[in-house]
């Protein structure tokens, strides 16, 4: 039987993006709902989000090898075998997202992408007007303020329920997801690859935050 350790899988950046990306998007959510003058909290909480996204695009790329997207890109054929419980001991799918974990992930962030978008171009007609509206028509203003304010809206929160609820279900399975979120490691067998997360990859997610947030300062200057 192989001998268990503790590996780590997600880097620190990873987890802190997790983090302040929830924290975002409840603040964004919350802020809304409030209206008025919380409303240049919900510009603000939106930005936030942009940033992590782009981050997260760049950290898909260059982060720790479990929080690269290549890790989990997963074919139809290997999903199929995961749903059938059929998965192939070398696919190491039980180390960093599941197929399903996946699907949630890229969702979330596309869904996410939608939603920053559309509120970068809207207008309500009352007083709230996103930083690129000038650059697109009227019409499609109209229609991507009544997608922020409704479907996408509802979409989001549908996805964050799926995941609590799911982060539930592997709980009352015996299988905690968070504690691995929370302190980076998984108890894995012995020779499964690690995720670097020395002081030189924090210096690079901390280069490429600061250049997230330098980019989606210079798409919101856009507007003027």
């Amino acid at each position: 039987m192989s001998q268990l350790l503790r590996v780590r899988i997600w880097d620190l950046p990873t987890r802190l993006f997790h983090l302040v990306l929830a924290l975002a998007v409840v603040g964004a959510v919350v802020s809304a709902k409030i209206g008025g003058a919380a409303m240049a909290w919900h510009f603000r909480f939106g930005y936030v989000v942009f940033g992590l996204l782009v981050f997260r695009l760049a950290w898909g790329l260059l982060g720790g090898r479990w929080s690269r997207f290549a890790s989990f890109l997963y074919s139809p054929a290997v999903t199929v075998r995961y749903l059938l419980g059929r998965a192939r001991p070398e696919e190491r799918l039980d180390v960093g997202h599941s197929p399903l974990g996946a699907l949630s992930v890229f969702a979330l962030l596309a869904v996410l992408a939608v939603q920053v978008g559309t509120g970068l171009v809207g207008d309500d007609e009352i007083a709230h007007v996103g930083p690129l509206n000038r650059f697109v028509a009227s019409a499609t203003a109209l229609a991507a303020t009544a997608w922020h304010k409704g479907f996408g809206q509802w979409i989001i929160l549908s996805l964050v329920a799926l995941h609590l609820a799911a982060l539930a279900l592997y709980a009352w399975r015996g299988r905690n997801l968070v504690a691995p979120m929370v302190h980076g490691d998984k108890i894995l067998p012995a020779g499964t690859p690690a995720s670097d997360d020395a002081l030189a990859i924090r210096l690079r997610a901390l280069v490429l935050a600061l250049a997230s947030a330098a980019a989606v300062w210079a798409v919101v200057r856009l507007g003027g």
